[in-house]
């Protein structure tokens, strides 16, 4: 998908919410386990009912490898069900990836190429050659881990390097590579007081922004802090609106913290 395809769902639906599909078996709803898919039959509902409210969704592949092969089979199907009835919507792998030129270029096109996802998270560790194999991929984009909202970013992330944060390191760094068009960036809600600094270096790219909700994350400080322009923003959440009912409701009850976080964006957006 190209950039201008999202800009103009979000301007559509007043909308830059990102759900996240992280499928836990012990969480969902207990009459979807005799379902002969379980973890697919959950997305289906969720996707179902939510897909007017958001225009992104990113499945962490780390709860379906965690089943298996059943698990990478109900990820595919759940990416082909996307790809086909909800063509407009951004798909973003979770799958924090990074590794050597060849082996990079591998993991590209599993995600791109074989299940057909819109983008996929990468981690810099690596450097350059472990990156823009990723960015070789036209209509394509790669978003770069640089601040994230765990605790333990403080162990490296913020940890000064030549007078510089080893995160700005990082930015500045990446917007030098071939095709950093391509590139997005992962910062976390709960370090918006860090936007401003980071727009000063990438004013115009997207943020896939997670923290907001179960993290505490705050929507108003990262619109406050990060937003361009054409927005430039995918606020993620997760567990907030995907587990907000164990019963047969569940859906519906997504739907409605989904829509919550939309009518927040659409006064947002207002404004």
């Amino acid at each position: 998908m190209k950039i201008d395809q999202l800009i103009n769902e979000i301007r559509k639906k007043q909308s830059f919410l990102c759900i996240g599909l992280d499928v836990d078996l012990n969480k969902i709803p207990k009459h979807l386990l005799n379902e002969d898919d379980p973890i697919f039959a959950f997305n289906k509902a969720i996707i179902d009912a939510t897909h007017h409210l958001c225009v992104a969704y990113k499945p962490n592949t780390a709860f379906y490898e965690a089943y298996g092969i059943k698990g990478w089979q109900a990820l595919e199907r759940t990416i082909s069900y996307l790809n086909k009835e909800y063509p407009e919507i951004y798909t973003i792998a979770d799958a924090k990836r990074g590794d050597i030129g060849n082996t990079s270029t591998m993991y590209a096109k599993a995600f791109f190429e074989d299940l057909g996802f819109d983008s996929v998270t990468v981690a810099p560790y690596m450097g350059k050659d472990s990156v823009e194999p990723f960015l070789a991929f036209k209509d394509k984009h790669t978003i770069l881990l640089a601040l994230t909202s765990n605790q333990g970013a403080f162990d490296f992330q913020t940890k000064s390097l030549d007078g510089l944060e080893l995160y700005k390191h990082v930015l500045q760094t990446s917007i030098t590579w071939k095709n950093a068009q391509n590139l997005m960036y992962v910062i976390g809600a709960t370090k918006a007081e860090y936007l401003s600094e980071i727009r000063q270096i990438i004013p115009d790219n997207f943020l896939l922004v997670p923290g907001v909700g179960a993290q505490g994350g705050n929507l108003q400080e990262v619109c406050k802090y990060g937003m361009t322009e054409n927005v430039g923003l995918l606020i993620n959440s997760s567990r907030g609106i995907i587990y907000a009912s164990q019963e047969k409701d569940f859906a519906q009850s997504a739907a409605r913290k989904a829509e919550e976080l939309q009518q927040q964006m659409h006064l947002v957006l207002s404004k």
